[in-house]
């Protein structure tokens, strides 16, 4: 098994057409028939279920593929760092964040990274919980820096920054700092609130503050970009929960009220593959031992 073959396996999954993956492979099909056909051998299961008509994965083989996505991109990344450090450059490291992290703690992240391995390159990337989590564990990804995530075991995490969580609501809205009590007050509001397949844990706190209130959120919007949420919000079609720390640099006529008197906190976190540890060991240990000043 090489990597071409599993290269040649991948692009069959994908165009489950003999033919057609022959064509584009520019090789005849009766040869690509023939090392799919070996593959199978040497690990000894059925990858593909075929017949004159149709052509579909197994079990085995939908685990394979995944399995052979994670080590053709692990492969395609050590030659291209192996050149890297052939030719005396630094490489780069992939970044994913949450609209929270990059309005606080992140940018004084890039620049310490740039000022100590100015040779870095920083490639980045928004992205919600899930897909971070995801990406992490098939090494697409460096690091991620995620609001209040549910870390998968195999991945390591440390708390970066703590923020309180805000509410959001209309310029023209009758509650105000002033007259503001509790949340309680919000109990009849419509609610935008991020998806819960992207993040349930983030989703689970936001609606755990209003539990603790004395109510269930009724949810008309969901949305996982903070800005369209805070659109939302200006439009008049519902109130929002952030992160304090959201609102920073925006200029929205919306209002907003802290809530400095509730337990639930935004909970800034850094996220990362332990394997990627070795290869930029000094970056890392800056990371771990990163403290918000």
């Amino acid at each position: 098994m090489n990597i071409q073959q599993l290269k040649n396996v991948l692009l069959l999954s994908e165009k489950l057409n003999f033919t057609r993956a022959a064509e584009e492979l520019n090789i005849v099909q009766p040869a690509l028939s023939r090392q799919i056909k070996q593959l199978e051998e040497e690990i000894g299961a059925t990858l593909f279920e075929r017949d004159k008509r149709n052509v579909k994965l197994t079990r085995a083989g939908i685990y394979f593929i995944n399995e052979a996505k994670k080590l053709i991109s692990q492969s395609e990344r050590m030659v291209k760092h192996t050149a890297h450090i052939h030719n005396g450059q630094a490489g780069e490291i992939r970044i994913a964040f949450t609209h929270s992290v990059m309005q606080t703690i992140l940018p004084d992240i890039l620049k310490t990274i740039n000022q100590r391995s100015p040779g870095i390159k920083a490639i980045l990337k928004e992205m919600n919980n899930r897909d971070q989590y995801l990406a992490l564990q098939q090494n697409d990804l460096d690091i991620g820096f995620a609001t209040n995530p549910m870390v998968p075991v195999n991945l390591k995490s440390k708390v970066l920054h703590i923020d309180n969580f805000v509410i959001l609501l209309p310029e023209n809205h009758p509650v105000h700092k002033d007259n503001y009590k509790d949340f309680s007050v919000f109990a009849k509001e419509e609610f935008i609130f991020p998806t819960v397949s992207d993040g349930p844990n983030y989703v689970h706190i936001l609606e755990s503050i209003c539990v603790d209130a004395g109510f269930t959120p009724k949810i008309i919007h969901e949305t996982d970009s903070a800005s369209t949420s805070f659109r939302l919000v200006e439009a008049g079609l519902g109130i929002s929960l952030e992160p304090a720390s959201s609102l920073q640099g925006h200029e929205f006529p919306i209002r907003s009220i802290e809530l400095k008197n509730i337990k639930q906190k935004a909970k800034l976190t850094m996220i990362w593959n332990p394997e990627r540890e070795t290869e930029y060991p000094d970056l890392f240990e800056l990371l771990k031992n990163w403290k918000v000043g």
